[in-house]
């Protein structure tokens, strides 16, 4: 599975000097880490689970499992017997066992430059548990599930933790989602109580999130589920004071808070109106001027589960894929330490979203699980110009860099000018995440901004497997522009054909697992039926990404993009029926079909087709509506590109949706390769007339 030596030819290498002291120093290290790993996982993640403080050990096997739907239902289990708590090892073991205490946690940069705050792990954990006795006292307990809907505020990482500590269930809904978005999330895991802010700035874009925290609580009673609870964080609002963390306990009003002459973005955009309903409403400041720093953590057995997080599901109903204690936490410290190549001087920034699993699990918990120091960001890459990013990488000194490739395509557009402007002669790794990257990005990422120096970890994994499957380290692998490389350590990849062959050599088929590793998920929350038939079903005793994969002449595994009905936007994996859902509830149409065109930044856009009830014309106005529709249903994320009028849509004779011929049509491409089961073969032809009228 693994080649004996790695190849020499048409490969990169970071410089000489990342292999000093580097965790995993050569391609023959990571050969003997990794056969140790899968031929005695016990032993191999049994040593990273002595980095960590249990309450109670474990007993028997490290890793039980079973992955065949044939040989009964499907589990993952890790250290069965255990308890810990996840909050006291990424921030109490950090102050009290290894004196951490004075080290920074988090630089915050705020939208507007010059809006910071500096959070070492001491006042994290003073913060932290303030806010867990909050939760206490609105009456969350144990195995609650708490709704989060915030900005990239250190808040946001405050109310998770706050909720680890007390052994509550954190589901966090990135604040780019709609309302309707949000209410079904939180009816569907039944939270007890609804975290959000006032609002924030995306560049000069104000968005009203407590508007939308609002809307969406609304539409949770329509459903019949009522939410009582809102603690709402004003982080614009003017009447609320600037919350330092950093701030000596003596100079603040309250324990938690600081007055300062301006807030933290509000000294240049306008602050919105805050809409209040006391009997729902709860102000977090004074929350948390109203109770104690101490607050002992509850003990949480090893499976008990961590955080829910939806991800989009091909039927079109989002899945809440829930993770659990003990091995999301040594899973997600073991890849950060490694893939990254953490030493306790480094500062590091990952630009993703606390709202996506790349934040949860590399801006949160693998981070802070080894005493890092981190950027938090709150802006955009192009605020208020290009060259914002390195600004930052050259302010902090961040030595280790996460973003992802559509981040990178954006800023290739601008050229090495506003790359240059800035030194950036502290990083020394650079990484992506959330697609494949094409080569051409990754020569630029590589060349330009990592001046032909850094080495770039292409990390590929998913909502679902909690942290990095395939993945290049920094000192032990050569690079190939665009591959993912080889499994990370307890990872087993195998190739399939249709026919759940397993593929040998050079080779392109169904990416697949052959068994757990401590940080997988465990189940769709509420529904293990549907965990086993997305993931288990199509071929019995593997784990199924969903993902196309090739191995290339050197056993080189490189990701080719999704095989069911997922697109990948910004890195952001959206269900094409989700989206068609939203369009057909439109009054106007009775039929849509989605799909993927290629795109040069966003990798993919959304490419929609309509078929509108009888008596409707298609026009610009009826797009703009159905785009606002999709908006208000999903969020900006999954706004489409191209609305295109569809009198009909290619069907099979049974009645099946043709899309790979879709695909083609909203790309331009007229090889269409075998129509001939088409029941109308000149529905095509009409569908590309429309298309060089709608969509330019």
């Amino acid at each position: 599975m693994i080649p004996d030596k790695a190849p020499k030819d048409d490969v990169f290498h970071g410089a000489e000097e990342i292999r000093s002291g580097a965790h995993v120093p050569t391609f023959e290290k990571y050969k003997e880490m990794y056969m140790q790993s899968v031929q005695d996982p016990d032993k191999f993640w049994g040593d990273m689970a002595k980095e960590f403080f249990w309450k109670t050990k474990h007993n028997g096997r490290f890793l039980d499992y079973n992955f065949d739907v044939t040989k009964g239902d499907i589990f993952i289990k890790c250290m069965e017997g255990a308890s810990t708590n996840v909050c006291y090892n990424v921030l109490d073991r950090n102050v009290h066992d290894r004196k951490l205490g004075d080290k920074v946690a988090f630089f915050w940069e705020g939208n507007e430059p010059g809006d910071e705050l500096t959070v070492t792990y001491r006042e994290l954990l003073n913060s932290v548990c303030r806010f867990a006795n909050v939760l206490k006292s609105q009456g969350v307990k144990k195995g609650d599930r708490v709704a989060i809907y915030m900005p990239m505020v250190v808040e946001l990482v405050v109310a998770m933790l706050a909720c680890a500590r007390i052994g509550a269930v954190h589901s966090i809904v990135f604040a780019g989602f709609s309302a309707e978005s949000l209410c079904e999330r939180i009816v569907d895991s039944q939270c007890s109580l609804l975290i959000t802010a006032d609002g924030f700035y995306r560049g000069d874009k104000l968005i009203n999130l407590k508007l939308l925290a609002d809307e969406a609580v609304q539409k949770c009673r329509d459903k019949g589920f009522s939410l009582e609870t809102c603690i709402v964080l004003k982080h614009l609002s003017k009447e609320a004071p600037e919350t330092s963390l950093s701030s000596p306990p003596a100079k603040r009003p309250c324990p938690d808070l600081q007055e300062t002459e301006t807030g933290r973005v509000r000294k240049t955009h306008p602050v919105p109106q805050v809409p209040w309903n006391p009997k729902v409403d709860k102000c977090w400041h004074t929350l948390m001027c109203e109770v104690s720093d101490e607050c002992e953590p509850e003990w949480c057995a090893s499976e008990d589960p961590l955080f829910i997080l939806y991800t989009s599901g091909s039927t079109g109903k989002p899945k809440g894929v829930l993770h659990t204690i003990s091995g999301y936490m040594i899973y997600t410290a073991a890849t950060f330490k490694l893939v990254f190549d953490h030493r306790p001087d480094d500062i590091y920034w990952c630009t993703a979203d606390i709202g996506w699993i790349t934040g949860h699990s590399y801006i949160t918990y693998g981070p802070l699980a080894n005493g890092a120091t981190s950027v938090l960001f709150e802006g955009l890459p192009t605020y208020p110009d290009v060259s914002r990013m390195w600004q930052i990488v050259d302010k902090y000194h961040v030595s280790k860099f996460y973003t992802a490739p559509t981040a990178i395509r954006l800023l290739m557009k601008y050229g090495s000018e506003p790359v240059h402007k800035y030194k950036r002669d502290s990083l020394k790794v650079l990484g992506t995440v959330g697609e494949p990257i094409n080569p051409e990005a990754w020569q630029w990422y590589f060349t330009v901004v990592g001046d032909s120096r850094c080495p770039i970890v292409d990390t590929f994994w998913q909502t679902e497997t909690g942290g990095h499957v395939m993945t290049p380290l920094p000192a032990a692998t050569p690079m190939k522009p665009g591959s993912a490389t080889f499994p990370f350590f307890g990872v087993v990849p195998a190739i399939l054909n249709e026919s759940g062959e397993e593929l040998e050599g050079t080779s392109e088929g169904y990416l697949v697992f052959k068994q757990p590793w401590p940080g997988v998920m465990r189940t769709v929350y509420g529904n293990h039926g549907r965990f086993e038939s997305t993931y288990f079903k199509k071929f019995p005793g593997y784990y199924v990404t969903g993902d196309g994969c090739r191995r290339d002449e050197d056993g080189y595994y490189w990701i080719t993009g999704r095989i069911d009905d997922m697109l990948n936007v910004s890195g952001h994996l959206l269900s094409t029926a989700e989206v068609e859902s939203a369009l057909v509830g439109h009054e106007a149409v009775a039929e849509a079909a989605v799909v993927g065109r290629p795109h040069p930044v966003k990798g993919e856009s959304l490419y929609c087709f309509v078929t509108l009830c009888d008596g409707v014309i298609f026009n610009r106005t009826l797009e703009a509506q159905l785009k606002k529709q999709v908006r208000e249903k999903i969020g900006a994320i999954a706004t489409p590109d191209f609305i295109q009028d569809a009198p009909a849509l290619p069907k099979t004779r049974s009645g099946k949706i043709m899309r790979r011929v879709l695909r083609k049509i909203a790309s331009g491409e007229r090889d269409l390769g075998d129509i001939s089961t088409l029941a109308d073969s000149s529905v095509v032809e009409q569908l590309f007339q429309n298309r060089c009228c709608s969509a330019v």
